[in-house]
């Protein structure tokens, strides 16, 4: 018999009453009552309440015990009485009667209470994270994460795909984010970089042969921090395929996504097979490429209406002929809404750096007119167009925005979502999944005006490549596709291009000659010369996955051992200064800047 304990917290049940049982665990919680001890005992498993009288010579030493700290004692389990039967545990209806104990780890003052899911303070949370992960949310998360990996790692088996694990320790990739760097003692002055994803790999891999891969990789990208992502480090179920074709990809991801979200989630699936979206259409009625198709919200684009004799809102007219977009937002039935809610959307517009957003409500069923600030501006005419271009009717109210593309489409993306909370549009107890494709091959930096890879540069353009016009690669789209679920982009991914002289030809618009090809991509352009399938896949990332399913704002709440906002190890005290010996190692020294 196991010297600790013959059954878990959760094991006990009525059918065990009269039987002598030895528990070890957490001192979760104690209440005492005078003549009583209650005493909750927490494992992995569960709760199970033990009690002890104080005729028990054991009484007082339990009674002083600190809470967290570790025992564990045997005793009878007992009936509880009716009225303090507890249905919120599985072990509720019964109770130990506590004969002795032992303490296997005693336990310092607390610096965070471990029964309770309250909020506290990060800095707190992090640094002592063996705590936090004591918590019952926290602690169901995380088993739920090792659970849905497990499960996907079954699925992935029976669907043919082959587990292989690719190097950490890896070369610079010039594209993507910025790499963790790992300096080289055997190979003074050189850098190994830890692996933004196992892109090369995972293609060379196709190339090798083998016809199915995945992996659940380990990711580094040298990032700022944000809710839905780690500043260091991540997981994603990177897959890959030969022979196929995007829909074949589609395919394999959708069954995995269902299967899985229907497993570990009460919540219902708005759509079993995916809608595709294109990334055009995406920016247009969404203004976003991660859109949240549980908000029913569309944006119109109305631009051509402000070119009309009939419609004297000249602030929009005049930007209209600088080159300026109006798009607008069509609100269903809220004309007895009050004025405040109106101008509260309009204020907030301007909070988040537009100029606002203008509105009216359409109203008169016989002579359509617009009540509002701008209603006086249109027309009966000119109203009838935006309600034939729009698809909005008398009652409705239209919330209309003008500017540059890029400024509309952040504007109205954020307009369409604040006003889906405001009206209690959004169905949260749903997944919407949904295909974001054909992306452009290249686009235009900002910053340096040149032309640059918009997504994936290992990407296969679309349509006939002996037909591809390369004198404008701002028209060349790619087999390239993101998954999006409720806003969330979970995951990007592409056809290959397996062609090496198609591949110089791409990279050379984004300003990357023969020469610098070799050298940064000397294992995938060598591979792929020797006789490449045609191959694709994609790679969801497991944290998200696991927020979705946990109902989680922020990804610390799924990942055992998170960083903070800036990239520190609170626990480990990482990163850390390392001695004049190990820099001397790696022929390194520090030179911090001022």
């Amino acid at each position: 018999m196991n010297k600790y304990r013959t059954h878990n917290c959760n094991e006990l049940r009525k059918k065990d009453v009269g039987k002598s049982v030895l528990l070890a665990g957490w001192i979760n919680k104690k209440r005492d009552h005078g003549n009583l001890l209650f005493i909750d005992l927490r494992d992995n498993y569960g709760i199970t309440q033990c009690i002890i009288d104080k005729d028990n010579t054991n009484f007082s030493g339990l009674e002083k015990i600190q809470l967290e700290t570790v025992i564990n004692l045997n005793g009878k389990v007992v009936n509880r009485s009716d009225e303090t039967i507890n249905k919120e545990i599985d072990t509720g209806e019964v109770e130990i009667s506590i004969e002795s104990f032992n303490i296997l780890g005693t336990c310092l003052e607390l610096p965070m209470p471990v029964f309770s899911d309250q909020e506290y303070a990060e800095e707190i949370r992090l640094k002592y994270r063996f705590l936090d992960l004591r918590r019952k949310k926290i602690h169901e998360n995380i088993i739920l994460r090792s659970k849905v990996i497990s499960f996907i790692r079954n699925e992935m088996s029976k669907l043919g795909f082959l587990e292989f694990q690719t190097p950490i320790l890896t070369s610079s990739s010039p594209e993507g984010a910025r790499d963790f760097l790992v300096p080289s003692r055997l190979n003074p002055g050189k850098f190994y970089a830890l692996p933004q994803a196992p892109q090369q790999f995972k293609q060379l891999i196709m190339v090798s042969g083998f016809d199915k891969y995945f992996q659940i990789a380990p990711c580094f990208r040298d990032e700022d921090a944000r809710a839905d992502r780690s500043p260091g480090e991540f997981y994603q179920l990177d897959l890959e395929m030969s022979f196929v074709e995007q829909e074949d990809v589609f395919k394999v991801v959708e069954n995995l996504l269902v299967n899985t979200f229907k497993k570990f989630s009460k919540k219902k699936l708005m759509f079993n097979q995916f809608p595709k979206i294109s990334y055009s259409e995406a920016l247009l009625k969404y203004g976003s490429d991660k859109p949240d198709l549980r908000n029913p919200l569309i944006i119109n684009d109305v631009t051509e209406i402000f070119s009309r004799e009939d419609v004297s809102f000249e602030i929009f007219k005049k930007l209209v002929k600088t080159g300026c977009k109006v798009r607008c937002i069509v609100t269903k039935n809220t004309k007895d809404k009050p004025r405040s809610f109106f101008d509260n959307i309009d204020k907030w517009a301007k909070e988040q750096g537009a100029s606002g957003l203008a509105y009216f409500t359409l109203e008169n069923e016989k002579n359509i007119s617009a009540k509002g600030p701008i209603g006086k501006f249109f027309t009966k005419d000119a109203l009838e167009k935006i309600m034939e271009k729009t698809g909005a009717k008398v009652g409705d109210s239209i919330f209309l925005a003008c500017g540059k593309k890029k400024e509309l489409e952040k504007i109205t993306s954020l307009a369409r979502d604040k006003i889906g909370k405001d009206l209690n549009l959004i169905d949260d107890d749903s997944f919407a999944f949904c295909w974001i494709v054909d992306y452009p091959m290249f686009e235009i930096d900002e910053q340096t005006n040149k032309i640059k890879f918009s997504h994936n540069p290992f990407s296969m353009p679309q349509g006939d490549i002996n037909k591809i016009n390369f004198d404008k690669p701002l028209d060349i789209l790619a087999y390239q596709y993101d998954i999006v679920c409720n806003g969330i982009e979970l995951s990007s991914g592409a056809i290959r291009n397996h062609i090496p002289e198609l591949m110089y030809k791409l990279f050379s618009i984004a300003g990357y000659d023969k020469k610098k090809v070799d050298e940064k991509f000397t294992g995938m352009i060598n591979a792929l010369s020797y006789g490449a399938p045609p191959h694709g896949g994609i790679a969801p990332g497991i944290d998200r996955i696991i927020m979705l399913l946990a109902n989680e704002k922020n990804i610390r709440e799924v990942t055992m051992f998170p960083m903070n906002q800036m990239a520190q190890d609170l626990m480990m005290s990482a990163p850390s200064n390392v001695s004049d010996n190990q820099l001397k190692e790696l022929n390194l020294s520090v030179k911090l800047k001022k």
